[in-house]
């Protein structure tokens, strides 16, 4: 689905390897519940961590909300 362009050009904005991401999406797909809140936020944290940026409580409610709310851009690859 996403080519080594993409995974390069996320690495190099986050310091985040592709086996990482990878990782993370395979804990997603297991976890069985995109709109489990508790799921999404352990996520935002976990991926806080990883690339040591801090997210304030106000940004982590909107990126779980949003997720919920299914209101995240469906192509991905723009993001970055």
């Amino acid at each position: 689905m996403f080519g080594d362009s993409f995974f390069k050009r996320v690495e190099k904005k986050t310091n985040v390897d592709k086996n990482t991401i990878l990782s993370l999406a395979k804990k997603l797909q297991n976890s069985n519940n995109m709109k489990d809140e508790k799921v999404l936020r352990d996520m935002v944290q976990e991926i806080s961590t990883l690339t040591g940026r801090k997210v304030e409580k106000e940004r982590e409610d909107k990126i779980v909300n949003a997720i919920m709310k299914d209101n995240v851009p469906k192509d991905i690859d723009k993001m970055f």
